[in-house]
């Protein structure tokens, strides 16, 4: 059972189910047919002997009649005679109809149970049942009771044999048709949990050709779908495109750390190579490590920027939100900044009074102090910043303006990369 698939299990969970219902179907066919036949069958007793009961007649006298071509049959009875229409059969649909005289003697028609149920009183429009060598019968009597049929009795019998044989053909088609609708059923859930769990099958050979082949931009394409396996499927392919962000970062922090780690360590080393190279005097040795302080300084400010940089990214690095105010801190951070004065470049704030925000107010900084550091580098000599905070269609706005370089609209797409440099120069 464990080594089955999973549409092997479902096709076998299912047609168990299916026996399980069929057969109860089955019985359950079996039980109400029975009543219905043998309700159908009194049914049809009654009917038969009502529908006698018309067919016999009484005459007093048989002249006028023509007996050459009446096909009727007549039989003397009391002062005068009876007629028994022809239509008056000894057997109908098995239904046995036999013309009595109230002292229970047979003057017409068969009754295959005679002799057993001689002592049998008649009952007016009653059904009474009697075991006959252990078949049931049921015997319906009718008091005739026309002028000049005083005295006559009609009895139908059935057996429940009759019943019995239309039961056996409906448990016979019964006993071909449900086991080839099992049969066909378990076929039809085969296939449609199979096309059904096809996208499994797909997630599974995207997830194993991932694993092998460290092609993470693969995906899993089932098509449009909003039913379980198609979320399955979504989900599956955010996960990989995480993994593929993930894995592309870990590269981009390498290159990254590489790159600006390359510099300061080169002038780390060089200043232990200078200083170890021979004796030099205590001011020589103050200068040197002084360069290795910065340095390694800027070496853990490096570091440690990186690592924001890719918890940021990664959304791992837990930065509480508060409340803060932006018109305050634009305004603080803008007036600190103006002191820098590089290239004799002016700074201007206009900050909206009273705006506040839920954020992180480190982060918010940096972000602020980035992009004027960025405007003071790059704009031109005696140039100007312009620092605008406003709120606009219900959002903060907040705008650093220089009249710098600028930048080109392919350098633009490419602005959000880390580290990214139009001109390395």
């Amino acid at each position: 059972m464990k080594n089955m698939s999973i549409r092997m299990k479902v096709t076998l969970w299912y047609t168990v189910a299916l026996i399980f219902v069929v057969s109860l179907t089955y019985f359950l066919i079996f039980f109400v047919s029975y009543q219905v036949i043998l309700k159908t069958v009194r049914d049809s007793l009654i009917e038969t002997v009502e529908h006698n009961v018309d067919e016999i007649e009484y005459y007093e006298s048989l002249s006028g009649v023509d007996l050459q071509n009446d096909v009727d049959h007549f039989a003397a009875y009391g002062d005068g005679f009876l007629e028994i229409d022809d239509d008056f059969l000894d057997e109908v649909n098995q239904v046995y109809t036999a013309l009595y005289s109230s002292d229970g003697v047979l003057l017409y028609g068969e009754n295959p149970i005679a002799r057993d149920v001689r002592e049998l009183e008649f009952a007016d429009s009653q059904i009474q049942s009697v075991t006959v060598d252990g078949t049931l019968y049921y015997i319906f009597d009718r008091q005739l009771e026309d002028s000049g049929l005083e005295g006559l009795w009609l009895r139908g019998v059935v057996s429940e044999e009759q019943g019995r044989v239309q039961l056996n053909d409906i448990s016979r088609l019964s006993l071909i048709l449900l086991p080839m609708l099992v049969i066909a059923a378990a076929v039809g859930g085969y296939l449609i949990a199979r096309r059904a769990l096809r996208p499994i099958a797909q997630i599974s050979e995207a997830a194993s050709f991932i694993n092998q082949g460290d092609d993470l931009k693969k995906r899993i394409e089932i098509g449009e779908g909003k039913d379980e396996l198609h979320r399955l499927a979504d989900s599956f392919n955010e996960m990989f495109e995480r993994l593929e962000k993930s894995f592309e970062t870990e590269q981009q922090f390498t290159l990254d750390a590489s790159h600006e780690l390359r510099t300061p360590m080169s002038v780390i080393l060089a200043q232990c190579e200078y200083s170890l190279s021979e004796e030099r005097d205590a001011e020589e040795y103050r200068n040197a490590l002084s360069v290795i302080e910065r340095q390694g300084r800027k070496m853990s400010k490096l570091i440690n920027d990186m690592l924001d940089f890719a918890r940021l990214e990664l959304r791992t690095g837990k930065y509480p939100l508060d409340e803060v105010d932006m018109t305050e801190l634009v305004s603080s951070t803008s007036e600190d900044l103006s002191l820098i004065r590089e290239k004799n470049i002016e700074l201007t704030c206009d900050a909206q009074p009273e705006i506040r925000v839920i954020g992180n107010r480190d982060l918010l900084n940096r972000l602020l102090v980035n992009l004027v550091s960025n405007a003071n580098r790059y704009g031109v000599e005696g140039g100007h910043i312009n620092v605008t905070l406003k709120t606009e269609n219900g959002q903060m706005l907040l705008s650093v303006e220089d009249d710098g370089i600028g930048m080109d609209e392919e350098t633009q797409k490419k602005v959000f990369d880390r580290f990214y440099q139009a001109d390395p120069s």
